[in-house]
């Protein structure tokens, strides 16, 4: 058996296998990574009962009472009916054998994880989590990262000195995981001996509460305060967790004092976490704070062009135009829509065109379509900064409405395939100058005013749902 297999086949390896692709698609990346992608299950042949085998109690328990009850109603969603499921303790040797497989990497997972990085005998066995491939080098720059990576890098070579924390938040699929890496990989090559652990948030709050069901905190204490460079993505995690909170302010303090770097990631600007005590959030503003934004076009052509040739392809200028015209929203999903028309290409035997792109992707290009108008745009900007709809379109000048129908321009060109001259007709018949003014002057803006970005990223994260 292997991660996200079981030992009955035909139509139970079926169902387990589109359990698993759906579980991938409701959940957050890092957690189904995590928690359900290493998962093994056997399916009994009558389909009376699903089992599935975990590594340990403690994540057999947090996988009872966070994931089960949606794994049940998956496969019943699926199947048609109730399966009932059962979690089991996996014998050691079975676990061996399900991640050992010759030539094939580990999952990073709990299930791999030492219980204990104090059990690790030297630097070569402390567990950092870094994967080795999300260097500064493979990190394509532009404009919408070029702040944040300068900052990682200046954190990189001059650990615990500036910018400490380095707090660097924006939409799923930016970039922000990849630069965390990147700096953990820098100081790595220049500082072999250098402690660094690289964890998502979810994986702390599972550290404390194993540190209270064991009683074991002075291990927790020297995992995470001993530390040269902590990397944690996604803070936002830890919204009304109190304890884990009080814990992570702890390990903060301490890593502060002995001058030990903080990088961490939040899908928003620490101001805008919810549920997070006043004391950490304002320890998470109190060094630098960047933002990644959905990169712009030229970035996204350059992303298509050099992901395709490491796929063994070379896409056409004019195709990563199209692609890119039309993906916007963030460096995952643009790799998605590469990887559909390379796919559609071998299969129909096809040369990639233009033609070729719009049909691999004709349902993600019409589903963009619907999702985002112009009159949804000025809709949520009227809403965001309390002005009626409907001046949107007047020729009233006073800066609290001539300032948020200038965003609500800027947002049309970067979020529709409009053009200017149909955006300047759809509020009020204005000049396609008019559009192109507002768009420079936002956008000009946006790189530096920290208010005026931390707003379009809320308005652009509102419109993309």
């Amino acid at each position: 058996m292997t991660e996200g297999t079981h030992a009955a086949g035909g139509a139970g390896d079926s169902l387990w296998q589109a359990c698993i692709d759906q579980l991938a698609q409701e959940l957050p990346e890092q957690q189904f990574n995590t928690w359900i992608k290493p998962l093994v299950a056997q399916i009994n042949e009558d389909f009376s009962k699903v089992t599935i085998f975990v590594a340990n109690r403690f994540k057999l328990d947090w996988i009872r009472a966070q994931y089960a009850s949606r794994i049940t109603a998956t496969l019943e969603k699926l199947y048609g009916q109730a399966i009932p499921l059962e979690l089991a303790l996996t014998q050691r040797e079975a676990v061996a054998r399900a991640y050992a497989t010759p030539n094939q990497s580990a999952p990073v997972s709990p299930a791999t994880e030492p219980t204990s990085l104090a059990e690790d005998n030297g630097q070569a066995a402390f567990k950092n989590r870094l994967n080795s491939a999300l260097t500064f080098e493979t990190l394509i720059e532009g404009t919408a990262n070029r702040m944040a990576r300068a900052a990682a890098m200046h954190v990189a070579g001059t650990p615990g000195q500036l910018y400490n924390p380095l707090f660097i938040y924006g939409g799923v699929g930016l970039g922000k995981t990849h630069l965390m890496h990147a700096v953990g990989n820098r100081l790595l090559a220049d500082r072999p001996d250098a402690k660094v652990l690289y964890i998502h948030a979810e994986q702390f709050v599972s550290d404390v509460v194993k540190a209270y069901q064991r009683k074991t905190f002075d291990e927790f204490k020297e995992r995470y305060h001993s530390l040269d460079l902590l990397l944690i993505d996604d803070v936002q995690f830890f919204a009304n967790k109190d304890r884990t909170q009080e814990e992570f302010f702890n390990a903060f303090e301490a890593l502060l004092t002995k001058k030990s770097h903080i990088v961490m990631t939040s899908d928003t600007y620490p101001k805008g976490l919810a549920d997070i005590h006043e004391r950490l959030v304002s320890r998470f503003d109190s060094g630098l704070t960047v933002a990644i934004e959905p990169p712009e076009l030229e970035m996204r052509v350059a992303i298509l062009i050099n992901k395709s040739r490491a796929e063994g392809t070379e896409m056409p200028e004019e195709v990563a135009f199209f692609v890119a015209k039309n993906v916007r929203s963030n460096v995952r999903e643009l790799e998605g829509a590469l990887r559909k028309c390379l796919a559609y290409s071998r299969f129909n035997q096809k040369e990639i065109s233009i033609q070729l792109a719009r049909e691999a992707l004709r349902d993600l290009l019409s589903i963009q379509n619907r999702q985002i108008s112009v009159e949804n745009i000025q809709k949520t900007v009227a809403d965001y900064y309390k002005i009626k709809v409907a001046d949107m379109y007047s020729k009233k000048r006073p800066a609290s409405i001539a300032r948020p129908r200038q965003i609500a321009m800027y947002l049309a060109k970067e979020l529709t395939q409009k053009s200017l001259p149909e955006i300047g007709e759809l509020f009020g018949g204005r000049d396609h100058t008019t559009v192109l003014h507002a768009v420079r002057k936002i956008g000009g803006e946006r790189q530096q005013l920290t208010e005026l970005n931390q707003q379009l990223h809320v308005l652009e994260q509102t419109l993309k749902g």
